[in-house]
């Protein structure tokens, strides 16, 4: 009997069946989709309710009764195994930076999730006066720790309009002149009339490890970073 026909996989967002079961958090969202494969080729076959966002499940019982997988937003995937919640997870470099937790360990690179973190702003603004004269920019985003270590490192102090999402939106409405967001293809700039004029940083999804767990566990941790290794692309 292999875990998905356990019978707790029946309700996947229940307890396991034993003590000791291994968490890998995944980020819900864009990259969802990209981890199935890369579970697949890591011997790892999810619950089909992990890749259904409209499932309120949480929890999910693998083919592998030693690991089980939650759900969760992607800026919650580096808390949860921060903070011992899971011990693996995958989240974007993104996450990473804003947070840089000191308890995970960021072994590998996925090589999916493929995007950037970049400045922008309203094409109708572009060329209007000279950056390196700034001594102070309204920045609308939800990465406020590096928008400020961006433009710190220019001299620039950057005065944080916090949002979770539509920063596209900020400019237009005065909130602030420029924007720090995550970009992939740039449609969504466009279609508001923004222009990308600056990539902070590329940005591609990590296999993170929270640090305790690989310390006092070596052999099983490092296993599972091993089998991921394994399935990446030669």
């Amino acid at each position: 009997m292999t875990a998905i026909d356990r019978p707790d996989a029946l309700a996947p967002g229940g307890a396991p069946d034993q003590a000791g079961t291994t968490i890998l958090a995944l980020p819900k969202g864009r990259i969802l989709a990209e981890c199935a494969p890369l579970l697949a080729r890591a011997g790892v076959v999810a619950h089909p309710d992990t890749f259904d966002e409209d499932s309120r499940a949480l929890r999910f019982p693998t083919s592998d009764p030693a690991l089980d997988v939650v759900r969760v937003r992607s800026f919650d995937v580096a808390t949860f195994v921060a903070f011992g919640g899971a011990a693996l997870g995958i989240c974007g470099a993104d996450v990473l930076m804003e947070f840089d937790y000191s308890e995970i360990y960021a072994p590998l690179d996925l090589g999916i999730g493929a995007c950037r973190i970049s400045v922008a702003e309203p094409a109708a603004t572009i060329g209007r006066d000279d950056p390196a004269f700034w001594s102070r920019v309204r920045v609308a985003t939800k990465y406020p720790a590096i928008a400020r270590r961006h433009f710190a490192t220019r001299g620039v102090q950057a005065e944080i309009v916090h949002l979770n999402g539509a920063m596209e939106l900020a400019p237009s409405l005065g909130l602030a002149r420029l924007i720090v967001d995550l970009v992939a293809t740039g449609g969504t700039l466009r279609a508001n009339g923004l222009v990308e004029t600056e990539v902070i940083a590329p940005v591609t999804s990590r296999l993170i490890v929270n640090r305790t767990a690989l310390k006092t566990r070596p052999e099983e941790i490092g296993a599972w970073i091993a089998r991921f290794a394994a399935a990446l692309p030669s």
